[in-house]
């Protein structure tokens, strides 16, 4: 579907300390409301300098659908925006290799970003049927950061935390990513192109949230190991 004009509806890896944070705050998130599937929006910048991380994506996400069903699954919609003034939106999926194709229709194209527009449509979709999370994708932002504030401030009051991946050095898009992540009770986390394998532990992080909550989340930290496990139980205390 595509959303009109009209619709309310430094560059480093990141470090350890970036994704602790990450982990530790989405260990502390409230359990979602409602039960049954969980429903994720997964929405991505899908600008020119995005291209490269766009098709690593398309395989990562199936991390998101594989964590979550054994909590009763997943549903995800896709949102994008590219060019100079284009946003959309798929209907809802609940198979990995739906989303893929989804994605694999996409080209990358030049343009400025929409992260407004996506607040908008998420505020739009929860009052027609509760979120339990939103996910964001991209490297930058251009747009007025008291616009996405107030989106974000709103997003928040209906109880939708957003989880923003940063990728590159931007430093006023990780601002405005962070800012937009504590309006909403979410977390914001950089993340490294050159490592998919953290990207793919962290979505999966999300999804098992959006379908299970914290305790759902506490087991996928025990079955994933490595990195997540040991990061969740230093910041734990364990």
């Amino acid at each position: 579907m595509t959303m009109s004009k009209n619709d309310r509806s430094l560059e480093r890896p990141s470090s350890a300390s970036d994704v602790d944070a990450f982990l530790n705050r989405l260990s502390r998130m409230p359990v979602p409301a409602g039960q049954g599937r969980g429903r994720l929006m997964f929405a991505m910048d899908a600008t020119a300098s995005r291209e490269p991380t766009w098709r690593e994506a398309a395989h990562i996400q199936e991390q998101m659908f594989r964590e979550a069903s054994a909590l009763g699954g997943l549903d995800v919609q896709l949102v994008y925006y590219r060019g100079l003034d284009e946003c959309r939106a798929s209907r809802w999926l609940s198979e990995p290799a739906a989303l893929s194709a989804a994605m694999g229709r996409v080209d990358c194209a030049a343009g400025r970003t929409q992260i407004g527009r996506i607040l908008r449509h998420a505020i739009a979709q929860t009052a027609k049927m509760r979120l339990n999370a939103l996910v964001f994708v991209g490297d930058c932002m251009e747009e007025s950061l008291d616009d996405l504030l107030s989106g974000a401030g709103e997003l928040g009051l209906l109880g939708v935390p957003a989880f923003l991946f940063h990728e590159g050095g931007d430093g006023g898009a990780a601002d405005a990513f962070a800012a937009i992540a504590r309006l909403t009770k979410g977390a914001c986390c950089r993340f490294d192109a050159a490592s998919p394998s953290q990207l793919r532990a962290l979505l999966g992080a999300v999804a098992v949230y959006a379908a299970g909550g914290r305790k759902a989340l506490a087991d996928y930290a025990e079955r994933q190991g490595g990195e997540v496990l040991l990061l969740t139980r230093q910041l734990s205390g364990h």
